[in-house]
């Protein structure tokens, strides 16, 4: 490794400034090379400044002034691993017997640091003090575990070092449980880190500070982390760090997107994606380590406690673990599920999913040794497999949550790629989507969770598991993932074992696993063609039922935005009419069911009244699926939206829909549904009526006033009210969030979508009054809106519309791209 040349300048002694910023910015060697070479030019420089302010503060017995008095490196510096922003953690120690010297040497230390712009964190204690302080700050004994010697008297320091790390050994039993509850708020404050899309390298569950929480344990003698992978883990978030130092030019660990292009390419790394995979990665490591440590903690603490009792009882003799058989080849031993004495993995290939399934049945946590030696011995699983291995796999997948800590043992060792090669390509893959909670493989994990309850629903829950494990492997592969996942699905169907029919059945619930919830929410449902296509798509009853509870178990395993009960209704709704359509029904035609006895009511009052008269009712609209939830759920506890039921009737005329929309946006309620219907008059009165029935969500969970609203409406009607203007003053009020600019929106037509109506579907970013400027840009194109469907997840909203010409007929295809252009242009503006 090259040293830069250190040169002296009257305001830097040492020359410790210009040699920092070559070797920041032209040395050859980053990571660990460039950290302990900036560690050893930061200690040279420190030492030198210490020489010379001792001497000056010298006295006639010690002239070179280091007697009781030593300059000592913690935390990351101690351990040598400064960062280009890192802060200089020191404590400079002294004997006490004399406070002034001690004082006058201090300042001639920390200034020089100050003015070169450093961060410093100093201490200045006595071995004692720092004993004391020790014993009453858990994190100050952490940085004095890494205590480095620099300059002055190495016994003071190394007699202080030793004494810290007796106390830290004797005090195991008391300040390591102290240090896992502090490690568990932690992570509750700033997440996991394999799953963050903007994640603190250091303080997230898996980053540096729990990678220096296991070193610290180690020390203690009680347990050691697991080595493999471990330094290689810690290493790779240390180098992201570095670069995201020099990117940002600022001592911060959260890797935040708009910098994650730039990090990702001072790396050599393909895109941010690439970088992302590799921080999640490595935390995965780091956090599966902390995992079986703990536990380790745990089961030699409760041993400890136990050992007096079991000596009194067996009068001073020594009792082996006890051992429970849970599976063939497999027993339960000391809390964990460990392999049998008699297990031979090298002639059992299915020993591996034995165990994993038995471990998750019975809620237990697997052996990191059993698995290591599984992943060691094993001997690969034949093709197709044999019937025990699929089942062991879905008894495995149907255990709920235990399942997920079972198959992060596996991940740990990469049995999850030996049985499954395709999960390579979603292992530890980003979703960059504020709807989902979870990284790729993770959320078919939580999808297989969430099934493993709605099993009792369906008469093969075999194929619903294995559905949920493979829905969305296609994103591993450039492309539509539904079409790639499909092609993939039936690969690994018939690898496990599954026969031909079962594997089309697998293929068609991957393909169109988003079937259901995209058709409930973006299209008319009493259209018969939306109906007739979802049950051509489906094929059969029993897929039918696979694919509602696949598509309840994906959405609930996505996130809290992704599934509500207003989304479970309509997709209960629309199961229940292709299902009849299998079973041979013939739905109605749109618009020929007849009005019921309110619509008929409120028709003859708006009539009456000559304008609109609105009836409104409420409903909770709570997430469906809720009794499912665990504490993956937490932080998003807070009012649910209330649900409104709303029905408006009006004398026949033009700007109907932005009108009723651009109000229902000024009163904060969110549109899910709109239809347009006109009625014809109860007989012997005159006029048409336009029925609109509306569902929305109140935005604070408080039912609208009819009355405002109506008043509100009658004024957008008249023209007296001038939406655009209020809707753009509210969205000015509100500051946007930095970040990447939005995607344009996009206009399409779905053809052959329905016979009555064209279909256009508009995606675009969520805003208040959206579906507004869609009725104005329509009103506009002189079209007539039978529908509209609002479908929102996270920042995206995708509104589709039914709308026919003037005479109720479909638009010819010109003139439908022609609408859909125009449309796309007013959004755009």
């Amino acid at each position: 490794m090259h040293h830069p040349h250190v040169e002296n300048t009257p305001d830097d002694p040492g020359g410790y400034a210009a040699a920092r910023l070559r070797l920041l910015t032209e040395d050859p060697h980053p990571g660990p090379p460039r950290r302990t070479a900036l560690s050893r030019l930061t200690d040279t420089w420190l030492a030198d400044l210490f020489a010379g302010a001792a001497t000056v503060a010298g006295t006639d017995g010690d002239p070179a002034g280091t007697r009781g008095i030593s300059l000592v490196a913690v935390g990351g510096y101690g351990r040598g691993e400064l960062s280009p922003r890192s802060d200089l953690d020191l404590v400079l120690l002294h004997d006490g017997s004399d406070p002034a010297r001690v004082a006058a040497l201090a300042d001639r230390l920390w200034y020089p640091v100050w003015d070169l712009g450093l961060a410093l964190d100093h201490s200045v204690r006595t071995p004692a003090e720092a004993r004391k302080t020790a014993a009453e700050d858990l994190k100050v004994q952490l940085g004095l575990l890494d205590a480095r010697h620099l300059a002055g008297d190495l016994g003071l320091t190394t007699a202080t070092r030793t004494t810290v790390l007796a106390d830290w050994r004797n005090q195991a039993p008391k300040r390591l449980p102290q240090l896992q509850e502090l490690c568990a708020e932690r992570a509750t404050r700033h997440g996991e880190l394999r799953y963050l899309l903007e994640p603190d390298l250091k303080e997230a569950r898996g980053g540096l500070r729990d990678a220096t929480v296991l070193r610290a344990v180690a020390a203690s003698w009680l347990a050691d982390a697991p080595r493999e992978g471990l330094d290689d883990a810690r290493r790779r978030l240390l180098d992201v760090r570095d670069a995201l130092h020099l990117t940002t030019g600022r001592a911060t660990d959260r890797l935040a997107l708009q910098e994650q292009d730039q990090v990702a390419s001072a790396l050599g790394m393909l895109d941010a994606d690439a970088l992302l995979r590799q921080v999640y990665e490595a935390a995965r490591v780091i956090a599966y380590a902390a995992d079986v440590t703990w536990r380790e903690v745990g089961r030699v603490l409760r041993s400890r406690s136990m050992r007096p009792r079991l000596r009194a009882m067996l009068g001073g003799g020594k009792q082996p673990a006890e051992r429970s058989p849970l599976a063939e080849g497999v027993v339960e031993q000391d809390g964990e599920v460990v392999l049998a004495r008699t297990a031979r993995p090298e002639r059992d290939p299915v020993l591996p999913l034995r165990a994993a399934a038995a471990a998750a049945q019975a809620g237990l946590p697997l052996s990191p040794h059993a698995v290591r030696r599984l992943a060691a011995t094993t001997r690969p699983l034949p093709a197709p497999w044999p019937a025990e291995a699929r089942e062991q796999l879905v008894t495995l997948l149907g255990a709920g949550r235990p399942t997920v800590d079972v198959w992060e043992a596996l991940e740990a060792e990469e049995l999850i790629t030996r049985l499954l090669p395709d999960w390579e390509r979603v292992r530890c893959r980003p979703q960059r989507n504020a709807v989902h909670l979870w990284t790729v493989d993770r959320h078919l994990i939580e999808t297989a969770v969430r099934a493993s309850a709605l099993t009792r629903r369906v008469g093969r829950p075999d194929l619903l598991l294995v559905a949920a494990l493979l829905h969305d492997i296609g994103k591993g592969w450039p492309g539509d993932h539904s079409l790639a996942g499909e092609t993939i699905a039936r690969d690994v169907a018939a690898r496990i074992g599954f026969d031909r029919a079962d594997s089309a059945v697998l293929a068609t619930l991957v393909r169109h696993h988003l079937l259901l919830v995209e058709t409930a929410t973006r299209r008319d449902l009493d259209d018969p063609a939306t109906v007739r296509a979802v049950a051509d798509a489906v094929g059969s009853q029993s897929t039918l039922e696979l694919l509602h509870a696949l598509t309840e178990a994906d959405a609930l395993a996505t996130g809290p935005a992704a599934w509500s009960a207003w989304r479970g209704s309509l997709v209960a709704d629309l199961v229940a009419r292709v299902a009849a359509r299998l079973a041979g029904d013939t739905p109605a035609e749109p618009g020929t069911t007849a009005p019921t006895a309110e619509q008929e009511r409120l028709a003859v009052e708006a009539l009456r009244t000559g304008g609109p008269v609105l009836a409104l009712r409420a409903r909770a609209e709570t997430p469906a699926g809720d009794e499912g939830r665990g504490q993956d759920d937490a932080g998003q506890d807070g009012p649910e939206p209330l649900g409104v039921e709303l029905l408006i009737a009006l004398p026949e005329q033009t700007g109907v829909l932005p009108a009723v929309a651009g109000v229902l946006a000024l009163h904060r309620l969110t549109v899910r549904t709109a239809e347009l219907r006109a009625l014809d008059p109860p007989e012997g009165v005159e006029g048409s009526v336009l029925l609109l029935d509306w569902r929305v969500a109140a935005e604070y969970g408080s039912l609208p006033q009819g009355t405002r609203l109506r008043a509100d409406l009658v004024r957008a009607l008249d023209g007296t009210l001038d939406i655009a203007s209020r809707l753009a003053e509210r969205d000015a009020a509100y500051p946007r969030r930095r970040g990447v600019p939005a995607p344009p929106p996009r206009v399409t037509v779905a053809p052959a979508a329905s016979r009555h109506a064209t279909v256009i579907e508009v995606r675009a970013q969520d805003a208040p009054g959206l579906l507004h400027r869609i009725g104005r840009a329509l009103e506009k194109a002189g079209v007539r809106v039978r529908s509209a469907h609002a479908s929102t997840l996270g920042a995206n909203a995708v509104d589709t519309v039914y709308v026919t010409g003037p005479t109720g007929s479909p638009l010819p295809p010109q003139e439908a791209t022609s609408v859909a252009r125009a449309l796309e242009e007013a959004l755009g503006g």
